[in-house]
């Protein structure tokens, strides 16, 4: 195979797992047709394509916001035009080890809100259950439809320097990003019409009806066409594009709290006809802002009312609340202890080693390494807060001690995971960078379904290990082979 200069030039990096190349530096057979490809065209034609992908980002109007950015809200998302694939054995392998650590932790939400077996047989000890700030006591002994409480998650994988796939975060209050998993796809199709099918990718486009049909299934009233509607805090959102974007691709009203009223339990829409009941909510307001009667008495973005017509049955939310408790990073840790509890088996897919500083003997070790060490908030989320010790300045880690010190249970402390490094396109050359995986799961009545990709995020920064978008972070399309 005659590879260009795109190739030639492209160096991986030492002692990291290079999803292109394997040791002996030959090309992976999976990206062999992408690169003969993409050395067929100039680097004319691909900066065109690069220029191509940047105006349907912007004339689609997919952004993010930056809170702490000031450059203005909304930016465009960076997207690599380069696909980042995946043979059909590693994720047959992915899909698995996912379904399963999401069965385990239905078990676990729908076990802590009623008998709490897992605390009284001491595998997860109850102050770190009962000190989570997102454990509600308000969903004890509530049913859910289903008992399902995980309808959607984005679990966040990485791969170590021998290509072992570790479980990162599980994201499962209101995850993002679909939509651009979504869109990469649509704009891969425009730039590569030929390559997909070629390469027989697996398509991501079903994600809309899956999630569709799921909602239809939960709803308590059993009528033709029930009423579902997507509970967005409102255009100043970091995902607002996301939000009108599965409106949009499901066909159900996007609404905003102003929009809803609760009548007799019942969670009611405002129409130009008046009102119109609604069956199911699929929400990306967090939990603390849904209901000011019974979380935040300020919040503008919820509802009044609506957790009683949620506990009396009467409207469905996905995903339910108190799901918080499973996401905190310091119940993390025994994740793996779930899986063997409730369904008797060894975890598929592993956790990244991580250390609670709540417990002292932990933080003793973690404070005479931190410079190896990535420290997380237990509760944190899109990058913020986090201290990577490989990069900080003494003085940086001296101010981090302090922080933890104040409230240890609060934090966390994991090993610098290299990270695999993927090609991207760079002002006219190849070069390798920091990626992770999201894949999207799909809990409904019938079971979890994954659709075969997720969303690929890179540290477009040299030398970057932080993937989020919010810290600099882009993407690009993510191809599951057939």
């Amino acid at each position: 195979m005659q590879e260009s200069a795109y190739f030639n030039e492209y160096s991986p990096i030492s002692g990291v797992w290079d999803e292109m190349y394997g040791d002996d530096s030959n090309v992976r057979d999976h990206y062999r047709k992408v690169i003969e490809y993409i050395s067929g065209e100039s680097a004319d034609d691909l900066n065109k394509k690069e220029e191509l992908a940047k105006r349907l980002f912007m004339s689609q109007g997919i952004t993010f916001t930056v809170y702490n950015s000031g450059e203005g809200i909304e930016k465009i998302f960076p997207f690599d035009i380069i696909p980042r694939i995946i043979t059909a054995a590693e994720w047959a392998f992915v899909e698995k080890g996912i379904k399963q650590r999401l069965t385990a932790l239905n078990h676990f939400l729908k076990d802590i809100y009623h008998n709490q077996f897992i605390i009284k047989d001491g595998i997860v000890p109850i102050d770190v259950i009962y000190s989570c700030p997102h454990f509600l006591r308000e969903m004890y002994q509530l049913n859910v439809p289903y008992d399902i409480y995980i309808h959607i998650s984005g679990i966040d994988l990485i791969r170590d320097s021998d290509g072992t796939f570790y479980v990162l975060e599980d994201n499962l209050r209101t995850p993002s990003g679909v939509s651009y998993m979504l869109e990469n796809r649509e704009i891969t199709k425009r730039l590569f019409p030929d390559l997909l099918p070629q390469c027989g990718v697996r398509s991501v486009t079903e994600y809309p009806a899956i999630l569709y049909r799921n909602l239809l299934a939960l709803s308590p009233r059993q009528i033709a066409n029930p009423t579902i509607v997507l509970l967005s805090p409102g255009i100043y959102n970091s995902a607002y594009f996301e939000h009108t974007t599965l409106a949009r691709l499901m066909g159900v009203e996007l609404v905003e709290g102003r929009d809803l009223v609760v009548k007799d339990h019942k969670v009611y829409m405002k129409t130009t006809v008046g009102l119109q009941q609604v069956d199911v909510i699929y929400r990306r307001v967090d939990d603390d802002y849904l209901d000011p009667l019974v979380f935040n008495p300020q919040s503008m973005l919820g509802v009044a009312g609506i957790m009683g017509a949620y506990r009396k049955g009467n409207v469905a939310i996905v995903n339910a609340i108190g799901n918080g408790v499973a996401d905190d990073k310091a119940v993390y840790t025994y994740v793996p202890q779930m899986i063997k509890y409730y369904l008797n088996e060894e975890p598929i897919l592993k956790n990244v080693p991580t250390h609670q500083l709540g417990n002292p003997d932990e933080m003793d070790y973690v404070f005479k390494n931190m410079n190896r060490m990535v420290i997380k908030r237990t509760n944190g989320s899109g990058g913020y807060g986090m201290l990577m010790g490989h990069a900080a300045s003494d003085q940086e880690i001296e101010d981090y001690k302090k922080e933890i010190l104040k409230e240890p249970r609060n934090f966390i402390a994991q090993p610098t995971i290299s990270l695999s490094a993927a090609p991207c396109y760079m002002q006219g050359e190849l070069k390798p960078r920091r990626i992770d995986l999201r894949p999207y799961a799909l809990f409904g009545p019938d079971g979890i379904e994954i659709v075969p990709g997720g969303l690929t995020r890179v540290a477009l920064k040299e030398g970057s290990l932080v993937v989020n978008s919010s810290q600099g972070g882009g993407s690009k399309d993510t191809w599951v082979l057939a």
